[in-house]
């Protein structure tokens, strides 16, 4: 073996104990930076007040609702998913873990997965497998890591779920940060790629990813996935957005197209 071979073996080597000791060891909460002594990486005053998504939800998109039932955007027009949950909505310093793990803080996917795992057990017994939202070789080349990937990684670890890595991203998509429902079904469109059809019929996959959002983008890979053969396919998501103008318009015009 050559020197910098050498060299290369020693450097993963250490790289990956230095992932198993973080796998194992915390010192300070991951939300206020508070020390904390048991290991956990969300200190107890900051679970307790997280934005905990556990009262009244729409039962197929999962977002916060006033009252028990179905919202209104799912009554209009369905998620492609047969159910979606999000462990907080997507406020406060739930916002802004999801935020500082897309924009460099890869270290948050352990306590992101960490909060994701009780739903598994609890909402998508059934699932068979777990799959990530895929990214295009530009976009995970500029933010270093594609978070959704991290999560289902650690997740299927944990859980024991087999990873599914059956599709690919073959289109470069505009932001769609100020985008709409509408708007981003439509950049969407033939934007994911199924590569394993054998490995997705018949299967009830679980898609996990940071945030819910308008939902367009985990829809568009569920539609991939069932024309590929999915039995079914459910989604998880560390937060959700409650409905805030997802359609791109203003709350007034929209109330006169539902009129």
């Amino acid at each position: 073996m050559r020197a910098w071979e050498k060299l290369g073996a020693v450097w993963k080597g250490w790289k990956r104990a230095v992932s198993r000791y973080d796998d194992t060891h915390n010192f300070t909460c991951d939300i206020c930076g508070r020390e904390v002594f048991g290991g956990e990486r969300v200190c107890a005053p900051c679970n307790g007040a997280l934005p905990w998504n556990n009262g009244a939800m729409c039962p197929f998109c999962g977002r916060r609702t006033g009252e028990p039932g179905a919202c209104l955007d799912c009554k209009e027009k369905p998620l492609a998913v047969e159910k979606a949950r999000s462990v907080f909505t997507h406020e406060g310093e739930a916002a802004r873990l999801v935020l500082r793990f897309k924009n460099g803080g890869k270290y948050l996917f352990r306590t992101a997965a960490e909060l994701l795992l009780p739903l598994i057990g609890r909402e998508f017994s059934q699932a068979d497998t777990i799959a990530f939202v895929p990214m295009t070789k530009k976009d995970e080349k500029k933010r270093g890591y594609n978070q959704s990937r991290l999560l289902a990684e650690r997740l299927s670890e944990q859980s024991g779920l087999p990873l599914l890595n059956a599709a690919i991203k073959r289109k470069q998509t505009s932001p769609q940060k100020s985008l709409g429902r509408k708007e981003r079904e439509k950049n969407l469109e033939g934007c994911f790629h199924i590569t394993d059809r054998k490995g997705v019929k018949d299967k009830s996959i679980l898609i996990i990813d940071d945030t819910l959002t308008t939902g367009a983008t985990a829809s568009a890979l569920a539609d991939a996935f069932k024309r590929a053969g999915a039995k079914t396919v459910f989604l998880l998501t560390l937060t959700s957005v409650q409905k805030k103008n997802p359609f791109g318009i203003p709350p007034e015009e929209e109330n006169k197209q539902r009129a």
